[in-house]
């Protein structure tokens, strides 16, 4: 039995970080990270997150999640704002430089993902996402800061 066989964890991991280095060339063009547009992604999606959950959100240590949204925030992309009920915690949003960079960004990423799963059917590519899907609700709120594999 492979590694594969014995352990999905490591073929997702391995197709993730194949999939990363790709989406991550692509994004050069835009002048972003991936972990840079993930956040953005996400932002726009839900505006007023902290810091935490974009560190949750993108797997990341916190101090890590930190420094990247403080690149995003000195390029004019985000701005974080004084939370309305926590004095100890910022919201951070999506300026409007920062969607605009989203929306010229995203159909690159899509490009790339269309080009990749080329060669798998609808119902295909619906059961990988069900899957993915699932195992992220099933495994959300285990760990408050996902470790790295």
């Amino acid at each position: 039995m492979s590694t594969e066989e014995a352990c999905s964890t490591f073929l997702v991991r391995h197709a993730w970080l194949s999939l990363r280095g790709v989406v991550a060339e692509a994004l050069v063009e835009h002048d972003l990270s991936v972990a840079q547009f993930a956040s953005l992604l996400l932002l726009r999606e839900s505006p007023g997150m902290s810091v935490a959950d974009v560190a949750r959100k993108v797997s990341t240590a916190r101090q890590s999640a930190n420094e990247m949204l403080g690149g995003l925030e000195r390029a004019g992309l985000v701005e974080r704002r004084q939370h309305p009920t926590d004095r100890r915690s910022q919201q951070i949003m999506l300026t409007p430089a920062g969607l605009e960079r989203l929306e010229a960004a995203l159909p690159t990423v899509q490009a790339v993902e269309a080009r990749l799963s080329a060669g798998f059917n609808p119902s295909e590519l619906a059961a990988v996402s069900a899957w993915l899907h699932r195992m992220a609700a099933a495994s959300s709120g285990i760990n408050e800061e996902i470790p790295t594999l």
